[in-house]
């Protein structure tokens, strides 16, 4: 298939479908095109019954740096669900939101196959969700996982794939969030947020190991391990509470946009003073 920021191969005859985020200039950010592209891949592999195992990897230095803070461009995509984008102020802003990261996450985190992030370098605020959704994580080396949302640029609780307390426990996920330090893929793994940590020159062939050792199950048999665990995070709370922080983060974008508009409001006002005192 034909893409502009990703590209999408398939190995071991098919049995394997590789996802490769392409935007190493970018360091990976996501903007747009990208996640509809990451969407269409997604899907292709789903409907594919050679496929057996996904693997999302990142091109370049980093997994991903997460959201593309120069806008989304131009690329205007079909919707794939059903909230419009154009309305004004806060509803089209989460209308937009739910769709390109909430539900789309949601969507990949349901895909019926095993997916496997393979994480190198590092993963900052956005880039985490790209990586929570997968089932499975490989880490090389040295790799940092990094929540910068929170701080005083953006004020929100975090990114909009709530899965801080489910990946790394309550007390470090808040020490995530409060600080904005880096999170070690040493204590990643103790924590249990990381399944291996491989050497960075070995890991995309021990990624692709560990995919073989999945591919050579039952596909159906995989689906119901994957759905059966989906459904205990459920059942503890997990798609609740992510839709809860979701709505909170929404608050912190009003603020964060009321503040601003504030102090543009007093630029302004003294603009004018100076004018009339001249």
């Amino acid at each position: 298939m034909d893409f502009g920021t990703i590209r999408y191969e398939l190995e071991d005859q098919g049995a394997i479908a590789r996802i490769i985020m392409n935007r190493p200039e970018a360091r990976n950010a996501q903007n747009n095109q990208m996640t509809y592209e990451l969407n269409d891949a997604f899907t292709a592999a789903a409907l594919d019954d050679d496929v057996k195992v996904i693997i999302l990897s990142g091109e370049g230095p980093m997994f991903s740096a997460g959201h593309d803070l120069k806008g989304g461009g131009d690329y205007t995509p079909e919707p794939v669900f059903p909230y419009s984008h154009t309305l004004p102020g806060s509803e089209g802003w989460m209308n937009r939101e739910q769709e390109i990261y909430f539900r789309m996450c949601r969507r990949w985190h349901d895909l019926p196959k095993p997916t496997i992030a393979q994480v190198h370098g590092k993963t900052i605020a956005g880039g985490l969700m790209l990586m929570w959704v997968c089932d499975l994580i490989v880490a090389a080396e040295g790799s940092e996982f990094i929540d910068l949302t929170a701080g005083p640029r953006f004020m929100v609780q975090g990114v909009e794939w709530f899965n801080h307390p489910w990946e790394l426990g309550h007390r470090k996920a808040k020490e995530m969030l409060f600080t904005g330090e880096a999170v070690t893929v040493a204590e990643a793994y103790n924590l249990g947020m990381v399944n291996h940590v491989v050497p960075e020159a070995e890991l995309a062939d021990r990624t692709l190991e560990l995919a073989r050792k999945i591919a050579d199950r039952s596909n159906f048999g995989l689906q119901l391990a994957k759905q059966a665990v989906n459904q205990a995070l459920d059942a503890q709370g997990f798609w609740t509470a992510q839709q809860a922080a979701f709505n909170l983060q929404h608050l912190g974008h009003s603020h964060s946009r009321i503040l601003r508009m504030e102090a543009e409001i007093a630029e302004l006002r003294e603009k004018l003073a100076q004018a009339d005192q001249a």
